[in-house]
């Protein structure tokens, strides 16, 4: 049975095709924002380090990707100068916003009143969608923990924590297209039966100041739309939140971030129209199969950039025709270090168009690797992200012809559940996390 619903604020519009089955919820929908290019969803955002996809320039993933939209996260936006200190748990705005009294350079970015501060510095295009929020993907567990007024965050100078008022300013600032709102919630942290008690109520605090930040200007509409969280916990524990979020702010927020796909379950009958964001922690294509059944939009995938710093090339595409004919799971993908690659003058995945496949073979990616060449990595980015774009048009087509819970039980009988191992050392760097 398809719905078709339209979800419209002053800065998104989301136009939804609920599939319903006896054991999932399948959503295929197009999210749209004024100036923006429309996105079909489900989708993937690429999660981002300091604004760029990782390996590639904003021009290469234009030009060689699908890719129309880019989280990055607000604990990127600090001072990496190596004469300054790090200072546990400092004050926010001394991290993000100034260091030794200067204004970081992202600040101090020169552009018109409409103009985002943000898509300026990080030179992305005006026509892709810009998604922003408090933490990387996946987040550094933090030392600190989340207070009444903050989260805990981590930055290049250290552990810190990330004041609400903080953020709202930084958002009034920086202008990116969609906010997420702040939760109360940490990180691979099991909260205890006190701290359930406060989640809902800080959360919806923190929402609260989000949408009075973004809606202060009574004379013009905002120029962010707002995401509020789904708190990872039964929805009878924010009840409360739930009640006055589909209530009071159901007019000011425009989509719903998730931390854990199971809070779907937890979302309000009154606001399943709206498109969900999922920050769940994805180790490969079954997770991405799963989200999706649970009735996720978008989804933040690190597992995608960590499979090429590991020299790995994905293979697997969706739907499959056909089980394998020796009745052995096939790998999801290849591990380009291995020497058996040495000779080898076929392309990484045979059928495919990207360009790292259209122009070169194994036995070239295999000798940029074991000489630590960087276009190593920038060609298997190119590859493993066009292995993404092809499975999620895949999974969309397969939601459109009402196949995809027969399309993903064959998946998950020919492919392995994970990803190959890697034997190389990976990239020539490496994020070490700022601990006293």
């Amino acid at each position: 049975m398809a719905v078709k619903t339209t979800l419209s604020s002053a800065t998104l519009v989301f136009d939804l095709c609920e599939v319903s089955s006896s054991s999932c919820m399948l959503r295929r929908g197009r999210l749209s924002l004024k100036g923006r290019e429309p996105i079909n969803t489900p989708c993937y955002l690429p999660p981002s380090s300091r604004g760029c996809v990782p390996h590639i320039t904003q021009d290469t993933v234009r030009s060689n990707t699908g890719i129309r939209g880019l989280y990055i996260a607000l604990e990127d936006c600090e001072c990496s100068k190596s004469d300054v200190k790090p200072r546990p748990l400092a004050s926010t705005w001394q991290v993000l916003e100034k260091v030794d009294g200067q204004d970081l350079p992202i600040y101090n970015t020169p552009t018109s009143p409409e103009q985002s501060r943000l898509r300026q510095f990080i030179a992305l295009q005006h026509d892709v969608l810009l998604v922003m929020g408090p933490r990387r993907q996946p987040p550094v567990q933090a030392r600190n923990a989340n207070t009444d007024t903050s989260i805990a965050i981590q930055t290049s100078l250290g552990f810190s924590s990330l004041r609400s008022d903080d953020y709202v300013g930084a958002v009034q600032k920086l202008k990116p297209d969609i906010v997420l709102g702040l939760a109360d919630y940490e990180h691979m942290k099991r909260p205890g039966v006190k701290r359930l008690e406060k989640m809902g109520d800080r959360t919806l605090s923190w929402t609260q100041d989000m949408v009075a930040g973004l809606t202060g200007d009574a004379d013009r509409s905002p120029d962010t739309a707002l995401f509020a969280p789904i708190l990872p916990i039964e929805a009878g524990q924010q009840s409360y939140y739930l009640d006055l979020l589909k209530e009071d702010l159901a007019g000011q927020t425009s989509g719903l971030v998730l931390f854990d796909a199971a809070s779907v379950d937890a979302v309000p009958a009154d606001m399943c129209h709206m498109p969900r964001l999922s920050l769940t922690e994805i180790h490969g294509p079954l997770g991405v199969l799963h989200n999706i059944a649970l009735g996720v939009d978008i989804i933040v995938p690190s597992f995608v950039g960590e499979a090429t710093d590991a020299g790995l090339a994905l293979t697997f595409v969706f739907p499959i025709y056909g089980r394998p004919a020796n009745g052995r799971r096939q790998q999801l993908g290849i591990n380009m270090w291995s020497k058996g690659y040495d000779s080898d003058l076929s392309p990484i995945a045979d059928g495919c168009k990207c360009y790292t496949c259209s122009n070169h073979h194994r036995a070239f990616v295999r000798h940029l690797l074991d000489a630590k060449e960087m276009l190593a990595w920038v060609l298997l980015q190119m590859h493993n992200l066009h292995v993404m774009d092809v499975f999620f048009d895949g999974i969309r087509g397969s939601i459109s012809t009402g196949t995809f819970e027969s399309d993903r039980q064959v998946f998950e009988e020919s492919y392995e559940p994970e990803l190959p191992a890697s034997t190389g050392p990976g990239p020539r760097y490496a994020f070490v996390a700022c601990i006293d």
